[in-house]
């Protein structure tokens, strides 16, 4: 089926004119495809990963090694999402001065780069609707895409939802709130609207 801008286009939820690909903190939320129990199950009050769950859990902190300028915050699998916190830094090395939060040493290029082929027309529509590289839409689509491919590989049933959910953390009291909120996740499973 060709694409139709008319009817093939999705209402984005993310913040109308935000630049995702600037410094900042990003409280991410990823839910599983139809909020199956994919990653394990709590017992206790405590998260057991199944191994669909271990793959969610080692290939998120695999993140910093694959996207430049990223640290990592609080993050929780639970039995049907994740919970965490992505970081991007500035070009000149670190989050705004003004709220502090461990940074990671941005590598800088010193030859400039050939600029970029012309697009082929045919590939201008997907690479307008695609993420722009470096951005919070892009680490998670590479994200769930590495999940899922080695969950296939391993024959392990696996699916995202087709989106996920952001919000921008803007102070300390907002970082430190949802920071306990993920920490305190699966001892609140029974409350949670995943539940």
């Amino acid at each position: 089926m060709k694409y139709d801008p008319q009817k093939h286009h999705r209402k984005s939820i993310r913040l109308k004119g935000y630049d995702y690909s600037q410094a900042g903190l990003y409280f991410i939320t990823i839910c599983t495809q139809n909020r199956e129990h994919y990653f394990g199950e709590i017992r206790n009050g405590k998260m057991v990963l199944s191994p669909m769950g271990v793959l969610a859990d080692i290939l998120w902190y695999e993140i910093p090694n694959h996207t430049q300028s990223v640290a990592l915050g609080d993050f929780v699998v639970m039995p049907n999402h994740i919970h965490g916190i992505l970081i991007i830094d500035k070009p000149d090395g670190g989050i705004d001065e003004a709220f502090p939060v461990r940074t990671l040493p941005v590598r800088t290029l010193h030859a400039r780069s050939p600029p970029p082929p012309q697009k082929q027309p045919k590939n201008q529509i997907m690479s307008d609707i695609s993420p722009k590289s470096k951005t919070v839409s892009a680490i998670v689509r590479s994200y769930k895409s590495a999940v899922t491919f080695h969950g296939n590989r391993l024959g392990l049933n696996n699916g995202w939802q087709s989106r996920f959910h952001d919000h921008i953390i803007r102070n300390d009291a907002e970082y430190q709130r949802i920071s306990d909120y993920i920490i305190s996740n699966p001892e609140n499973w029974g409350k949670d609207k995943f539940y």
